[in-house]
């Protein structure tokens, strides 16, 4: 299929699916596409991911950096049940988003099922895409069920 056909068909989804960023995404590398600057393609490819989790990264800590959290908040989250389980599904989730990594690194195509796959949850589940490395991680923890099983 051609590039620019699937970046389109990719940009209706992103709009169909209500998801912006898909949609986004889609249009910024066809317009790179079509003004010829695609050569910045494997650049944007190893730095991209770095930069969009420096900018997750900064999004999230920005209640520490404005005053927002204060000691009580923190001390909060090693003293109370909710605040013990939230660093447990920290830790966690930020292990499956590694292994998520690990594995688009080793099968890159596979990006194509996670965002099929998101755009499915948006659409048939109301769900709200966090991005395919944490779809990847759950992906890399149905892989290794399946290996389990089937050694």
């Amino acid at each position: 299929m051609n590039p620019d056909i699937l970046l389109v068909v990719l940009i209706i989804i992103g709009i169909v699916g209500r998801s912006p960023l898909i949609a986004t995404a889609a249009s910024f590398l066809l317009i790179l596409k079509l003004i010829h600057l695609d050569r910045y393609f494997p650049a944007l490819e190893r730095r991209g991911l770095e930069f969009g989790l420096l900018f997750l990264t900064l999004s999230v800590l920005i209640p520490f950096a404005s005053g927002r959290i204060n000691t009580k908040d923190v001390l909060m989250v090693f003293t109370s049940t909710p605040g013990i389980l939230a660093l447990l599904g920290g830790a966690l989730a930020t292990y499956m988003n590694g292994k998520g990594l690990d594995l688009l690194k080793v099968d890159p195509q596979l990006i194509v099922g996670l965002v099929m796959g998101s755009i499915f949850g948006i659409l048939f589940m109301r769900g709200i895409p966090v991005g395919p490395l944490m779809a990847a991680g759950i992906t890399a923890f149905f892989l290794q069920i399946l290996k389990f099983i089937f050694r």
